[in-house]
């Protein structure tokens, strides 16, 4: 232990954690929460059961989940669709600033970091008598200052930009809950795009779109218009079993008190045995665009077997044929393209190409603007709102006989 935290410690009750028993919300019920996009929650709730949650309990922009540690640390590591998995600590009644003040200097804030740390804050208020998020986020900052500068005379600075720790506080209809990140920052930053193009794809994104198609690798998988290559990349991640996570370098449940590092250690292991191997040929792609083959060859050589994946620069007209495949696109839809006229014969152009060429395939075609939906001469099997990542598109099923 630190001098900083042996003092803090002393200045304080004159007990270890250990000796005083006592346990955050997240260590006596197991409890955590993973915010998650509405438009996908239903197969958010699917892999969270795969990963080995239980006692599910959806609400607005997220899911309650019960896990064991591990499964907690493997939740974290592997999953494609959550954007941050919360470790609560405390929940209370919250009707004033002297209520939220009062309860946030109750936590051992000396068990997750230090005076030389840093940390952020993030609040959301709703249907509360406190009514400014910036003002709840104020009065827990204000907390954690004064709690080392008591026990100190020193206190973390707040860094919002790359913080050791980020604290979460929401406040709904007067009863706050007070979190960690266990993340350690938004978990669709994967880590492997080294080279983008304009309006890339979202990695949660992608990986919903590779989850709703149902590819399993029995057939072959094709972006015909695959820009910096996230949708190839994310289904190369998840035919190969690679967590999601494998590039971040630190995650917030390491800050938490009882985190377990041996645990930890031997998931890793375990994740690494079981890569699977990917086939040449499987996965596949190509573009139009020099820049966006050249990101996409960039981004798939940093992943492993990403070498077996096959990129050419091509306008998917000029595509002999794409038969018995799975195709998975997200087609420009004005940020990178020209008028609406031209718009509109593209997407009547690209609905030909499926018909004509790509017979006993299927396609996922991700619109970011739906108008355009109706632009492409073929009847969709099923049209599914996807308003995730900043988008606010359909993702639209076409099977082609």
């Amino acid at each position: 232990m630190n001098t900083t935290k042996k003092t803090i410690l002393q200045k304080g009750k004159g007990k270890t954690r250990k000796q005083a028993k006592l346990e955050y919300l997240y260590e006596k019920e197991s409890l955590y929460f993973a915010q998650i996009a509405e438009s996908v929650k239903d197969i958010a709730i699917k892999e969270l059961r795969n990963l080995g949650a239980y006692d599910l309990k959806p609400v607005f922009r997220g899911i309650w989940f019960k896990a064991t540690k591990k499964d907690f640390y493997r939740i974290t590591y592997f999953s494609r669709l959550i954007s941050r998995i919360l470790a609560p600590l405390v929940s209370f009644e919250c009707h004033d600033k002297d209520d939220l003040y009062k309860a946030a200097r109750k936590i051992r804030w000396e068990e997750f970091l230090t005076p030389e740390k840093t940390f952020s804050i993030m609040a959301n208020v709703s249907e509360s008598d406190i009514t400014h998020s910036n003002f709840a986020g104020l009065r827990v900052k204000d907390a954690i200052a004064d709690y080392f500068r008591d026990r100190a005379n020193k206190r973390p600075n707040v860094d919002s930009k790359v913080p050791y720790i980020t604290i979460n506080i929401h406040i709904h209809k007067n009863l706050a809950t007070l979190t960690i990140d266990a993340s350690g920052g938004p978990l669709h930053k994967r880590g492997y795009r080294e080279e983008s193009v304009s309006a890339p794809m979202q990695e949660t994104v992608a990986a919903a779109i590779i989850r709703l198609s149902e590819w399993d690798g029995n057939l072959p998988l094709y972006d015909p218009m695959c820009g910096s290559g996230t949708l190839l990349c994310e289904a190369l991640m998840m035919y190969c079993q690679i967590p999601a996570q494998i590039f971040r370098t630190s995650f917030g449940f390491e800050r938490l008190p009882d985190f377990d590092a041996i645990l930890w250690e031997q998931i890793k292991k375990d994740a690494r045995d079981n890569f699977r191997d990917l086939k040449k040929g499987l996965i596949s792609g190509s573009d139009v665009s020099e820049q966006s083959v050249n990101a996409v060859k960039t981004n798939i050589m940093g992943l492993h077997f990403g070498s077996e994946i096959t990129i050419e620069q091509k306008d998917f007209q000029d595509i002999e044929s794409i038969d018995n495949s799975v195709i998975v696109t997200n087609p420009p839809y004005g940020i990178r393209m020209g008028k609406e006229q031209n718009l509109n014969k593209f997407y009547e152009n690209f609905g030909l190409f499926l018909k004509n060429k790509c017979r006993k395939s299927t396609a996922f075609v991700y619109f970011g603007e739906p108008r355009y939906i109706k632009k492409v001469p073929l009847s969709p099997s099923w049209k599914r709102p996807l308003k995730i990542g900043g988008l606010d598109g359909k993702l639209v099923k076409y099977e082609l006989y």
